[in-house]
């Protein structure tokens, strides 16, 4: 049987001892007299391809050997089968271990060797840029996790999780933080999400709109926030209203002092308005709103409120029991008032350009942000000497190809399903009804072809659709043909495993079926998105690795404004913009492009410039 063939590195280190007449035990005396503690076993290992070198003291080795047998500076280390997996053996780092396990990936070799004052910069540098991200709204956001006030409420999340999603698959149940609602509260907003999720408007109600799953997970979360203040200790790091959990009832969303005191404690927390609060006050209309709001046509709520110290008082509470219309239609008026008072004071908080700024800033922001794939192609593993890690680059790449050409939301991305090479593409009906999309080969285009319908989107019923579905040949740029083929022949079975196979194009890796499941979820696709940017699109000072300067931990939703801001700059249309991200005009200028005043002169003047050039 024939020996495998040796990676780059082995070989390369196997010729320069023989080239130099020397052998592996030689070499470790050579290297122990110089002061490195590196076993003779490994140095026969690195020769036979056994192991390769990755603690810091292997690799500090490495350079004193390519200077001994007179090789260029880093020629052994540029030949490691994975040039970016993460060292070991780091010292003197004061961090917990789940920050160690971040910021070994971007530590360099050296660190143990630099002065106690150039290892402190390097953790402060990568706290402020890879840990954190440094933006005024994750520093808020860091310290609001330290204490953790929010309700929820099992039976409401059981109902939601009982509506089959024809997008999903069954997996684990999604996980909740907090502490449980009161029996009775949690029963009430049960009745709610049943009322706004059944497909059917229930006998003897009226209603605008329902909810999809996701809504409704992302409502019981806004709310379980309010009521969370609500019955937090006034005298507490919360400086919540105090309420006793027997007041808490979904009657007090009926109450306006209720939404005036939750606006007003967020201002005091926050230290300014921002959209979110109009948000939950658009919310509170919603129920509130006569004839289809279900508060307003659930009077019997009426029987469980009482009043809280300083937010709701028994005048309050008589009156909305003896006239619950009356006091819906008031409470609906006020904060309708609210909501566009907020509107004109609000601030942003969480600005979505910061994290990319370096690339919506550059003139081409595409090409900026796709030399991120070109530094995911330049670090790839070696499939051979170490397969997961070559596929979960693989997939990285991918990940933020078709990111880039489709632009697709998270949920889009993650949900997209991929066929057997030569079989036929799923009909649209199959795919309408799942709900998601597919990528296949198309021979008579002779090429990949992105393909969902409408209802798989966000917006389906928006008018850039108009009932028809979304279809995309993906452009053989860059060698994207090749890795689509290589991760569908070779890297996704390695994801896979023994796991079983949910169909999706991207898949997680895990070790065995007990520990995991290889579908994505909506938090694991972010965590696996913004690792592919600390990894390899944030350029590291330290170590030189990294693609752009500036860059900040972000998530895939951010591809979407850096297509939007690259086709406005270089066009200047809101329409052809909004084209790349499946999306209106007015849309598109409200929540994705920055076009800033000196983008526009810009245009202008290389429109005027062509007159001038054409003059004589």
């Amino acid at each position: 049987m024939a020996k495998p063939a040796l990676s780059a590195f082995s070989e390369l280190f196997r010729r320069s001892i023989l080239a130099h007449g020397e052998t592996a035990y030689r070499l470790h005396r050579a290297l122990r007299a110089a002061g490195y503690q590196v076993p003779c076993t490994s140095l026969y290992g690195w020769r036979r391809g056994d192991q390769y070198p990755r603690d810091v003291e292997s690799l500090r080795a490495l350079a004193f050997i390519e200077k001994r047998y007179g090789l260029r500076r880093n020629a052994l280390k540029d030949q490691l089968p994975n040039p970016n997996r993460a060292s070991v053996g780091f010292r003197h780092v004061d961090l917990t271990r789940a920050e160690r396990r971040c910021v070994a990936w971007h530590l360099p070799d050296d660190f143990n060797d630099r002065s106690p004052a150039a290892q402190a910069e390097i953790i402060a540098w990568l706290r402020r840029n890879v840990m954190t991200g440094a933006t005024p709204f994750r520093d808020y956001h860091r310290q609001a996790r330290k204490h953790r006030f929010a309700l929820i409420f099992p039976e409401a999340a059981a109902e939601i999780a009982s509506v089959p999603d024809p997008s999903e698959t069954k997996g684990r149940r999604r996980r909740q933080i907090g502490q449980a609602a009161p029996l009775e509260l949690d029963r009430e907003m049960r009745e709610l999400v049943c009322f706004k999720m059944a497909k059917i408007t229930p006998m003897g109600f009226c209603r605008r709109g329902f909810w999809k799953p996701p809504t409704a997970h992302q409502i019981l979360n806004y709310v379980g926030l309010l009521y969370g203040a609500l019955s937090a200790e006034a005298e507490g790091p919360i400086k919540g209203a105090g309420a006793p959990r027997e007041t808490l009832s979904v009657a007090l969303l009926a109450i306006p002092g209720v939404w005036r005191w939750y606006i007003e404690w967020r201002h005091r927390r926050r230290g300014f308005y921002t959209r979110w609060e109009m948000h939950m006050l658009e919310f509170a209309a919603s129920l509130l709103k006569p004839g289809t709001g279900w508060l307003s046509q659930s009077p019997a709520l009426a029987n469980r409120l009482r009043p809280i110290a300083g937010v709701v008082s028994m005048e309050e509470v008589a009156r909305a029991q003896r006239d619950w219309t009356g006091a819906c239609q008031e409470t609906f008026q006020q904060v309708r008032t609210w909501s566009k008072d907020v509107v004109r004071v609000a601030r942003v908080h969480r600005d979505p350009f910061l994290a990319i700024l370096p690339v919506l800033e550059a003139p081409r922001p595409v090409a900026v942000y796709s030399r991120i794939g070109d530094e995911i192609l330049k670090r790839m593993p070696d499939p051979v000497v170490d397969p997961v890690a070559a596929a979960e680059a693989s997939r990285a790449f991918l990940m933020l190809r078709i990111a880039l050409h489709t632009g697709l939301r998270q949920k889009n991305l993650r949900q997209l399903r991929v066929g057997p090479i030569g079989a036929p593409p799923t009909p649209m009906a199959t795919l309408e009804a799942l709900q998601c999309g597919e990528l296949f080969f198309d021979p008579l285009d002779a090429g990949w072809i992105v393909a969902l319908p409408a209802a798989a989107f966000k917006n389906a019923t928006s008018s850039y659709f108009a009932n028809s579905p979304y279809r995309l040949r993906l452009p053989d740029h860059g060698d994207l043909y090749r890795q689509i083929t290589a991760y569908l022949a070779i890297h996704r079975p390695v994801l896979l495993g023994d796991l079983e196979d949910p169909k999706t194009f991207f898949v997680k890796f895990a070790r065995s079926a007990e520990t995991g499941s290889a579908r994505y979820r909506s938090s694991d696709f972010y965590v696996a998105w913004r690792q592919i940017i600390e990894r390899y699109g944030i350029y590291n000072p330290f170590t030189g690795r990294g693609a752009i300067e500036g860059l900040l931990p972000h998530g895939p939703h951010n591809v979407r404004d850096v297509l939007a801001t690259h086709i406005i700059k270089r066009t200047g249309s809101y329409e052809q913009a909004g084209f790349a991200i499946q999306d209106k005009p007015e849309t598109l200028a409200r929540h994705y492009a920055r076009f800033l005043p000196h983008d526009k002169a810009e245009i202008a003047a290389r429109i005027l410039d062509e007159v001038w050039e054409g003059s004589d």
